[in-house]
């Protein structure tokens, strides 16, 4: 099974495509400090809006600063935040659906009423109201995706664990006397593994623009920070006179999201994921 998944992976060129923008993406966030020609956060007044030259490949923005280096360092925080985001998401998620599904009962139906409460609201709407009582900031940002996300993780993956515990490896497990504890890390979680990628790589391009969309909003990442989405709130009244000051943040969301949004197709055709665990 895992060799033909290979196989699959390795023959679907989409997937490398989509992988190498991801890899490099995944590197400009990590070396930003050290690929970016200029600190993104300093700049010379008498050199605002310049337009591309040697010295500034992208030009510089209203305030002198080198776009370039924004951009780089937008990386950082867009996928960081992005990936923190998810990770914590699907820690709790994978905590609750599975022990809400595994153990039964009232605590199942009251965790799963909380899901269908929530899940009744926007996420948006409900990301604009934490934030709201929170106050703004990239901290509260990530915060209120957690708080939205985790409601559909852990539907999903509950759905997963009621498949897999009714497979006939984990039911002998369980006759045989394994503990649960076992059963769920050498059993169950493996099975579910695959799914559970292709929703993360799905889901950070998704979250990717949910924070630029916030921050765009002025509800997100603050300046000075440099960050896709706030880079394309600050410069609109340039739109006009040079519209290319907003169009390399918006093509690098662009690029980005399509890249994961990719990436996630090829591994649930590989791994067989069905359409709608997405």
């Amino acid at each position: 099974m895992a060799f033909a998944t290979t196989v699959k992976l390795i023959r679907h060129k989409l997937f490398w495509v989509s992988g190498v923008i991801v890899g490099l993406c995944i590197l400009i966030a990590l070396f930003a400090p050290y690929i970016a020609p200029h600190d993104p956060y300093q700049g010379e007044i008498i050199d605002k809006l310049q337009g591309s030259s040697w010295t500034y490949p992208l030009g510089t923005d209203h305030l002198g600063r080198c776009i370039l280096s924004r951009i780089l360092y937008g990386t950082r925080v867009s996928l960081g935040g992005a990936f923190l985001a998810i990770s914590i998401t699907l820690v709790v998620s994978m905590a609750i659906g599975t022990y809400a599904d595994y153990r039964g009962g009232r605590l199942d139906q009251l965790l799963m009423r909380i899901c269908d409460a929530l899940l009744a609201f926007p996420k948006l709407i409900l990301a604009l109201a934490l934030i709201g009582i929170l106050s703004v900031g990239l901290g509260n940002l990530l915060l209120a995706i957690v708080f939205v996300q985790w409601v559909s993780y852990a539907r999903i993956i509950r759905g997963m664990v009621l498949s897999a515990k009714e497979r006939n490896y984990v039911i002998a497990a369980r006759l045989s006397g394994t503990s649960h504890i076992r059963i769920i890390w050498k059993h169950i979680w493996p099975s579910i593994l695959p799914h559970v990628l292709v929703l993360l790589a799905l889901d950070a391009g998704k979250v990717i623009l949910i924070i630029s969309e916030l921050s765009f909003l002025g509800l997100g990442v603050q300046e000075p920070i440099a960050e896709w989405g706030m880079m394309i709130n600050e410069r609109r009244p340039y739109i006009a006179t040079i519209p290319s000051i907003m169009l390399y943040p918006g093509l690098m969301i662009f690029i980005t999201v399509m890249a994961f949004n990719t990436f996630s197709n090829a591994l649930r055709d590989s791994f067989d994921v069905k359409e709608s665990v997405q």
